[in-house]
């Protein structure tokens, strides 16, 4: 079974994040919520960094539940600094509460953050045809327009980057290269 080369492993936490999440739809604000949290957690550290600790990021933010979040006193965030399950950096950790405020008044806005976010794609997964990975790029003009948004609208660790590797995890677009078991072209 072909499989994009990014997964490199036998992990199973790892095959199954590819084979079952990467690039399938996700239209859960809370589940959107945490995929931001994370893909923001994520920067300059792999990923597979971020998804061995998953579990100990949802039990350290709540479940990510915004509402519980913006709650967050100074003693918490610095329980958070001191968590060892997650990765421990001030200003990441932070942007979680910043992300959990902006959130909940995008939620308020546009009755919900799904809308919000999907409207970047006009509410469509986008479908690449990549032959390689050297192909598939790591932000593009979507990425920049929803990057630039998402701070004026008062998030943080959202650069476009980060924006096109979010769209990647919850499905706005499918990068599975063409050869990929997970490419919609074999099923």
């Amino acid at each position: 079974m072909t499989r994009c080369a990014w997964v490199q492993t036998k992990e199973p936490l790892y095959v199954e994040y590819h084979d079952q999440e990467w690039g399938v739809p996700v239209y859960d604000d809370r589940i959107l919520f945490e995929m931001l949290c994370l893909e923001g957690a994520q920067a300059g550290l792999s990923w597979w960094t971020i998804l061995q600790k998953r579990e100990n990021y949802r039990k350290a933010f709540d479940g990510f539940e915004a509402e519980k979040i913006v709650k967050y006193t100074d003693d918490k965030l610095q329980e958070l600094v001191e968590n060892k399950g997650i990765v421990r950096n001030k200003m990441k950790i932070r942007s979680v509460v910043t992300n959990a405020m902006a959130f909940l008044k995008i939620q308020k806005e546009y009755g919900s953050f799904s809308s919000y976010i999907w409207s970047f794609v006009d509410n469509q997964p986008i479908l690449n045809h990549w032959q390689t990975e050297k192909d598939v790029p790591t932000s593009n003009e979507i990425s920049d327009k929803m990057s630039k948004q998402l701070k004026k609208d008062g998030f943080k660790f959202v650069g476009s980057t980060i924006c096109y590797s979010y769209m990647q995890a919850v499905g706005m677009v499918n990068d599975h290269i063409v050869k990929c078991c997970c490419h919609p072209s074999h099923h």
